[in-house]
């Protein structure tokens, strides 16, 4: 297999916001792929105070839910991130 095979091509880059920080995705994304890629550690928090991140990342588990322009309990792994998203951590009341 030649190496021009195994080179795959990102979509076009844009931005997202995320606790008030921008970062960096390109089109065809989840917003848990875009946060892992630009090193988030802290998706969520729990009421015990632990951090959550994804763990299945196929919409099973709930562990990368986000708050997404105001709208709580979205799980990352499965939305596409948007230009302009303004996404924050998920505070578990």
């Amino acid at each position: 297999m030649s190496a021009s095979r195994l080179n795959a091509e990102r979509g076009e880059p844009f931005e997202f916001e995320f606790c008030g920080k921008p970062v960096a995705a390109h089109r065809g994304e989840t917003l848990a792929a875009a946060l892992m890629s630009a090193g988030v550690e802290e998706f969520a928090v729990t009421a015990n105070g632990e951090p959550r991140q994804p763990f299945c990342n196929m919409g099973t588990c709930f562990d990368c839910v986000v708050t997404v322009n105001g709208q709580r309990l979205v799980r990352s792994c499965l939305t596409d991130a948007e230009a302009g998203m303004c996404v924050e951590k998920h505070e578990a009341s």
